[in-house]
């Protein structure tokens, strides 16, 4: 917040704005600003924020994870530093792992919200690409648990995008997303503007997703904390996933239940199960149809 008011205060400002007005805005006090603005962050401390940015990230995708892995995530996300240095940092802020110190107290609570809930429980869209819901789902397997992140048009029900893998983080999520995006761009449609709904899983708050929804133009948007209905039509395919899929039989790799579900997915519901909202059409059915006018127009 401290730029931000010495920005207002500027003399070259266009609109100066005195200090004490945008603290008491703020709801921020004054000497701790002053101060700031008599000693600014070093270099060091901007150093050790890029460090614990990088940390975070690496332990919110992968709660199990310990330091040693989250300093070698950190890396990967190009912030080098010593164990030790990874270490004093999680220390600091608490950042443990799953596995490691007992946890005392309430259970954790998911976190705030980075979008607001522009969808309100209605799940309609008159054309495609205006409204997606997502959401993530697991099944365990002999090998492990296998986690699918779907993307649903609304529209048509199509699942326009998915991705699975053998960890929750959020790289699984921006998978189906970018899936999503380069299926619809093959197909000449433009997605700038598409609200993208979800809940307030981790994978759906962090950078690396919110950034790949800016980048396409996309609209973020987020349910309530333990409201399902706020993203019921999601849920409901996940429900068909489970009965049809999911629960027929005891999976023993993870490759074998992919190819299942992907199977099910692009074979089945795509293509042979008629819905009702559909007018008993199929997704693909319903999409080719909203296509028609449109290239007999053209």
């Amino acid at each position: 917040m401290y730029p931000l008011v010495r920005e207002l205060a500027a003399v070259g400002a266009r609109v100066r704005v005195p200090v004490a007005v945008t603290c008491r805005v703020l709801k921020i006090a004054r000497q701790p600003y002053y101060r700031w603005l008599a000693d600014p962050i070093s270099a060091a401390e901007l150093e050790s924020a890029y460090r614990a940015n990088a940390l975070y990230d690496a332990h919110r995708d992968d709660p199990e994870f310990g330091y040693r892995y989250l300093a070698t995530e950190a890396a990967t996300a190009g912030q080098p530093m010593a164990e030790r240095t990874a270490w004093a940092l999680c220390s600091s802020m608490s950042w443990w792992s799953a596995f490691g110190k007992p946890r005392r107290g309430k259970a954790g609570r998911p976190g705030p919200p980075v979008h607001d809930d522009r969808v309100q429980r209605v799940f309609t869209a008159d054309q495609p690409n205006r409204l997606w819901l997502t959401d993530i789902t697991e099944h365990p397997t002999a090998e492990g648990k296998l986690y699918l992140c779907a993307i649903k048009d609304v529209h048509s029900n199509r699942i326009v995008g998915y991705a699975m893998d053998a960890r929750m983080q959020s790289r699984l999520a921006v998978t189906a997303l970018e899936s999503a995006v380069a299926r619809r761009a093959t197909a000449g449609a433009d997605v700038a503007g598409c609200i993208v709904h979800s809940d307030r899983g981790s994978q759906f708050r962090s950078r690396r997703y919110v950034h790949a929804l800016g980048a396409h133009g996309l609209v973020g948007s987020m349910g309530r904390v333990g409201a399902a209905g706020d993203n019921a039509a999601m849920e409901s395919f996940f429900a068909l996933l489970q009965k049809n899929v999911l629960d027929r039989q005891r999976w023993a790799t993870r490759q074998q239940l992919r190819i299942a579900i992907v199977t099910w997915i692009e074979r089945t519901y795509h293509r042979r199960r008629r819905q009702a909202a559909l007018g008993r059409l199929t997704p693909i059915e319903c999409e080719m149809i909203d296509h028609t006018p449109a290239a007999q127009a053209a």
